[in-house]
């Protein structure tokens, strides 16, 4: 038996500030908040998987484990987007030169945003 990806899920201090970044972001319309305070967005209703923002007490300390790749048609304008939600530029040790640029967004979660992909 196989099972489908129905959700990501992100601990944060404020769910409902991230899930409006990505959100935005992302361009999601469907939007839940659940009675234990999780936040779920998605693109619409029947796409999986949906983003959870689960409340955690603790504040993140090391580099993120998993990360999300966004791809977008122009990466710099992307980026530029991206800052003025609330995302900052972030060094975790990419290289000068690497055609991807590291973001972090509001509560410092690492994320790339790739150039175009070539046809």
């Amino acid at each position: 038996m196989s099972g489908a990806l129905l959700a990501v899920s992100v601990d944060c201090g404020s769910p409902g500030r991230l899930a409006d970044f990505w959100a935005q972001a992302l361009g999601y319309q469907a939007r839940r908040e659940l009675p234990s305070g999780t936040h779920l967005i998605a693109r619409d209703e029947q796409t999986m998987p949906w983003l959870a923002f689960i409340h955690v007490p603790d504040a993140k300390h090391a580099k993120n484990r998993l990360h999300l790749d966004l791809q977008p048609d122009d990466q710099q304008a992307e980026v530029e987007r991206l800052i003025a939600l609330g995302a900052t530029r972030i060094d975790v040790g990419q290289p000068a030169d690497a055609p991807w640029v590291v973001l972090a967004d509001p509560e410092g979660n690492e994320f790339c945003v790739l150039p175009p992909r070539r046809p």
